[in-house]
Order: C-alpha cells, then structure tokens, then sequence
C-alpha cells in the first residue's frame, strides 16, 4: 500500500473518531498494521481495543462505531472496498483493486525517484567506514563495512538527508613504525623467517613490491594525499615510513575503486595531532574537571558516564592510550555540525564505545549520550571449493576484498563486485557471515544476486519480444491486474517506499535484499502463472505495464545497494 493511501486511511479514522472523543481529552494516534494473516485483509487497526477501557464501551459495540462512519465517508469511496471487525475488536481494512494497482502509474511517473522521501531534508549526517589502518590491502571485513556503510548512505540519501561518507585514517601509531620496518628489512634483502626479520612484522609479499618501489625511486600518490616520492635511501627510515602509508593508501583506492565505493571525504589521524586537536580535547576534559592524576598517568572518569571503570588517558611515558584521538576525532565530528554521526565498525570494537561516548559526555558541549550511534559488523568466513580460506598470497595472513571480488566473478570484476555487494549485506551486521565463492558463481536460484537480477533480465527480455513502445503504457487501464501473484507482485512494489525508510531509521541496510529477494520471487512466480503477451489486448498492456514497474523498482534497489541490473543474463 502507498504511504499516501496509508496516510488517506489514517484520515479515515481519525474523522470516525472525532465524535466519539468530543468532550474528552484523550488524543490517541490511529496506528495501521499488516495482518500476519493477509487473508484477514491489507491492514488492520486496533484502536477500539485500546480506547474502550477509557471510554467505557464494548470493544467490538465501539468498533462497529467506528466502521459504520469509516464506510459513510464518501472520502473513502475507491480507496476502501471493506472494513470488517474480528475477534475482541480488531477492524480490518480490505483495499479496493484500483487503489492497489495505482502503485504501477506511481512508479511509471517517478521512476527512478520511487521510494525516494524528504524526510531527511535540511539533515545532515556523517558515516565513518571502512577506516582501514594503512599497513596491508583492505580484508573481507573491510569489504563487509564498505558494503554496509556504502549502502546505509545511500538510505539514508534516499530519505532525503545531506550524506557524507568518511574514511578515517590510522595513520599514527605502532602499526605505522612497524610497516616502515617492515619495508627496510626488505629492502635490504631479508625476507620473514631470516633471523634478521624484524618482529612484530608484516609478511605479506605486498612488502616486497612496496620495497621494490622505493629502491627504484618510484612516486606514488592516494587520492586525496600529495605524492610520496622515494629517495632510494634503504637506510632512511623516515623516508621509508610515508612512502609505505601513501603505497597502501593508493593501493587501499584501487580495492575501493574496484568494488564501487567512494568517499567524500578522507580524515588523517595524523592531522589530529598536527592540528592540536588530540591536546586541545585534553584540556577541555581537564577543565571540565572529569578527570585525575594517578600512578604518573592522567585518567578519565568515564564511570561518570556509564562506563565499568575509569580509563587512562595519558600514560606515564606522556603518550595518549588510543581512546583518547578517538574522542578528539569525533569532537571534530561534532565541531564540523553534524548532530548525527555513525560509525560502521567490527564488533571487536565494542569496547571502545563506552568510552568514546563517555569522553564526548566529559566535554560538556551538549553532546547526545548515544553519539555517535555505531553498527557492529561480525566477522566473514570465506569458502572455496569446499574449504574455508584464511590466507592470501599477497595479504600473507588473510583474504583481500581484491581476492573476493576476482574469485567471486570468476576474473570478471563487475560481476563479482555485484556478488560481494549483495551477499555481504544479505545479512544483519550484527550476524557472522559464511561468503561461500562457490555460490557466488553459480548461474541458479541458490545464487541470490543472479536470481534477482535474472527477474530483471527476464523482464528485459518480456520486452524485447513485445517490440513496442514503452511510453505507450503510461495511461493504461490497469483494473485486468487482478490474479492472485498479480496482487502479491503490485503489494510488494507498494511496499518499497516503506522498506527503504524502516531500513534507514533501522540502520539495517540488510533489509533491502531481503525485499529484493522477495520482489523477484513474486515477478517470477507472476511469470509462471500469468503470461504476459496474451492476445487479449487489454491483459496484455496492463501486464506489460506490471512488469514495467517492477523492473523500474528492481533497479532502483539494485542501484541503492551498488548491484548492477543487467538486460540480459
């Protein structure tokens, strides 16, 4: 059902009711739900169950009230073909055909804006995801924030809000002098298992190819970055470590590119502490009086703020514990206006977020309790061939979303993009994830991304066999659409505004293949059922007109989730 139909019921009741509120003050909302049972009807409504204690009536004697002005208002005439009570008082509302199938004149009108809202309007918000440190190519976790995060943006552009995708560098710390001795000990020929090898170490023969550049003297540069250029110098550690940053950067933009994610903006760690951004948050804890010193170490009173103990913020060797940038970066969040940031991260952050959220408490600026809000992902397990894989070549100690998407597609790059985009948000974040390649290359039903973009492929192929013209369909009489997968098709078409707006306000990006998966199964159990170029005229131009539709809106949710939708198959 449109969100305008819903809305124009609502209204419907609301009227009904007026009456029998009049001298009291009760205000209730008219709420509409889908029955479990579709057999009971399109939607259904309690509210004479929940006013009837307050008004002092029966239930169901209060229900027939309401029904009898329901069907009297002639604003419901063409809209409401019954309203029925059940049970205690439940009102069930069964929807007239025409008003069901107004939803294919709707899609054929706003195309590619269908099941776009305002809602969001005047809102800006902020995603953080994928935020890879800079020491190795992206791994499949990577690859399931880039998804989820890619995704959830583009929800939460179709709700109407002004969207900024980030990319947060950790580009500061350990890790980063362990890379760049990493790449020195290559460089001067030694290799992981020489007694000369460094450790903690990167193994991965990446290192190698990033020594390789540097004794060349090569210059390499990431997208939003000035260019690093080597100077040969294998002894030169400092020259070293932001060649090895800005080759993993540029590499990490070429695994990004592959799989069709872009960001607005990249955010150093580093310029946290160029820009004094890490003391200055310091200071403002210090002076909002959250914190003490103990042992030589200066530490904040998170359990002021819900945390299970207070936590170290600065050691004794005069060093920053890595909450502490994290506080200060989202500050900078704050400071740059957006009232609403999300982090999409691996559960194995979960410990962070007490304290990230209790040091942005501590600074007193009126910052929310829940900010920012975070989706969890857990981890993916890859399996090929029967056997699960952990180990890349390149990676040294694990599978690279470059390695996923080539043995997804079978070397084919856009289709195993669209195979790793699809099943990696196929389920909630907060689920782990078997990515089974051998499935991603099957051609069948078990294949969930072939078997939705076969529904549109197959449509592509309905009209390709029709020959006319599409734009002939715009005014058709659609009142033919009447079998029963033609009713189930036209509501679940009806039912995208809503998924994708339930999804938004749910960060559950997962949500959308779900419908997709369910929007092809109705269009190709519609296919087997119904044919769709008959002789009779009529049928047959409403039917194309159905079809039109759903591929319109198999697109749409295609396009959202960064999923082509291919003509033929």
């Amino acid at each position: 059902m449109l969100a305008q139909q819903k809305q124009e019921i609502i209204a419907l009741f609301q009227a009904a009711l007026a009456p029998v509120l009049a001298g009291t003050t009760l205000t209730p909302s008219v709420v509409l739900e889908r029955p479990r049972d579709a057999s009971h009807g399109d939607v259904a409504c309690n509210i004479a169950m929940q006013l009837a204690k307050q008004l002092k009536q029966n239930p169901r004697e209060l229900a027939q009230t309401i029904v009898s002005a329901v069907l009297a208002n002639p604003a419901g005439k063409g809209l409401i073909e019954a309203v029925e009570i059940a049970g205690p008082g439940f009102i069930n509302v069964r929807v007239s055909n025409a008003a069901k199938q107004a939803v294919v004149k709707t899609i054929l009108s706003e195309a590619d804006s269908y099941g776009r809202s305002t809602a969001g309007a005047g809102k800006q918000v902020i995603l953080e995801f994928v935020s890879a440190n800079p020491t190795g190519p992206l791994h499949v976790g990577h690859g399931r924030q880039a998804a989820l995060g890619d995704a959830l943006s583009s929800l939460f552009d179709a709700q109407g809000y002004q969207v900024t995708r980030e990319f947060y560098y950790n580009d500061a710390g350990v890790q980063i002098q362990t890379l760049a001795n990493s790449v020195q000990a290559r460089a001067r020929g030694f290799k992981p298992g020489d007694a000369e090898w460094p450790e903690p170490a990167y193994n991965g023969d990446y290192i190698a190819d990033i020594a390789n550049d540097f004794k060349a003297g090569k210059t390499v540069s990431a997208s939003d970055g000035l260019p690093a250029t080597a100077n040969g110098n294998i002894d030169d550690i400092d020259s070293i470590r932001p060649f090895a940053v800005t080759y993993l950067r540029n590499e990490q933009d070429i695994d990004l590119q592959a799989f069709g994610v872009k960001f607005d903006n990249y955010y150093l760690e580093s310029s946290l502490y160029a820009d004094g951004k890490v003391n200055s948050a310091v200071e403002t804890l210090i002076k909002a009086g959250h914190t003490y010193e103990q042992d030589g170490a200066l530490w904040l009173r998170t359990t002021d703020f819900g945390d299970d103990k207070d936590r170290v913020m600065r050691k004794t060797d005069g060093t920053y514990t890595y909450f502490v940038p994290d506080v200060a970066y989202h500050l900078v969040k704050w400071q740059r206006g957006f009232v609403q940031a999300i982090n999409i991260q691996g559960s194995d952050h979960h410990g962070t977020i007490a304290r990230v959220r209790a040091g942005l408490q501590a600074v007193d600026m009126g910052i929310p309790q829940g900010y920012p809000d975070y989706v969890l992902h857990k981890m993916v397990t890859v399996m090929k061939d029967g056997e699960e894989v952990k180990i890349s070549k390149r990676a040294g100690s694990y599978v690279t979303v470059r390695d996923l998407i080539e043995w997804s597609g079978g070397g084919d790059i856009a289709k195993g993009r669209d195979a790793v985009r699809f099943f990696l948000i196929s389920r909630k974040a907060d689920t782990e994830f078997v990515f089974d390649v051998d499935v991603a290359l099957k051609t069948t039903d078990e294949n969930p991304v072939y078997y939705v973009q076969y529904a549109h492929a197959r449509i592509c192929r309905i009209l390709e066999n029709w020959g006319g013209d599409e734009n002939t369909v715009a005014g058709i009489d659609l009142s033919p659409l009447t079998a029963p997968t033609e009713a189930t098709l036209l509501a679940t078409l009806a039912a995208y505004p809503e998924t994708l707006a339930r999804a938004q306000a749910e960060l559950g990006p997962h949500q959308v293949a779900f419908y997709l998966r369910d929007l092809a199964a109705n269009l190709h159990s519609f296919y087997f059922a119904e044919k769709v170029l008959v002789e009779d005229d009529a049928v047959k131009m409403a039917r194309l007109a159905l079809v039109i539709a759903a591929r319109q809106v198999l697109r749409n949710g295609l396009a959202l989730i960064g999923v082509s939708a291919p003509n033929k198959m």
